[in-house]
């Protein structure tokens, strides 16, 4: 079972000062337990060299990427960490099925599964962090697709270098969204050098206008 950062899913509701009432309480714990039982988290990551960069250009298993913010999060590294995680089809499903008959638990719904992909991924990201450790390495921030100026066509990408939809059922859309939705790809670096690594998203994130931001 993923624990669930109850202030994070009150947060995801627009809540920002944390305050919500009973009633409302009990509709997250009543969420929450219902997304444990249908949640099958799986996860796939693996690690690859990492070219020199040149400038914004980072190259990774023949795969080209040009972004300024990664290649700031990037810098020093030889190495990084492809990842990817899913909740499963059966999160999409619950919520699908809420939207066509309560869309308040819906809402509910869509915010806990939020902060339980993200708990999950938090769970990866230590474990990432534990092994590069046994090698001397330290992680950097985990980075996706989509955050700043790293382009979110690269989901594409991390899906056939990690063989998500074999491996984990997880697969990309023309459009570039993930599917399962409650899903996430993500790069974690690798260097010698130790740096803080805020594994939250929010910290290394240029979006200060988001609604959802800490």
């Amino acid at each position: 079972m993923i624990e669930i950062d109850r202030g994070e899913v009150r947060r995801y509701l627009g809540f920002k000062n944390g305050q919500t009432d009973e009633s409302t309480e009990g509709l997250i714990d009543a969420c929450i337990a219902k997304l444990n039982e249908e949640a099958v988290p799986k996860s796939v990551f693996h690690a690859f060299d990492l070219e020199n960069p040149v400038g914004n250009v980072l190259k990774i298993e023949g795969l080209c990427i040009t972004s300024a913010n990664l290649a700031k999060n990037l810098k020093g590294c030889s190495c990084v960490y492809l990842m990817a995680a899913t909740l499963g089809v059966g999160v999409d499903r619950l919520i699908a099925r809420a939207s066509a008959t309560e869309m308040s638990r819906a809402v509910v719904y869509q915010a806990a599964a939020a902060a339980m992909i993200e708990a999950y991924c938090d769970e990866i990201n230590e474990a990432l962090c534990r092994e590069a450790g046994r090698e001397n390495l330290y992680c950097r921030p985990r980075f996706s697709p989509g955050y700043g100026d790293f382009n979110i066509k690269h989901q594409m990408d991390f899906a056939r270098l990690l063989d998500t939809p074999r491996k984990i059922g997880l697969t990309v859309t023309e459009g570039m969204a993930l599917a399962p939705s409650k899903s996430v790809t993500a790069i974690i670096g690798l260097s010698r050098e130790k740096q803080p690594c805020h594994i939250k998203g929010c910290e290394v994130c240029d979006k200060t206008n988001c609604a959802f931001r800490r």
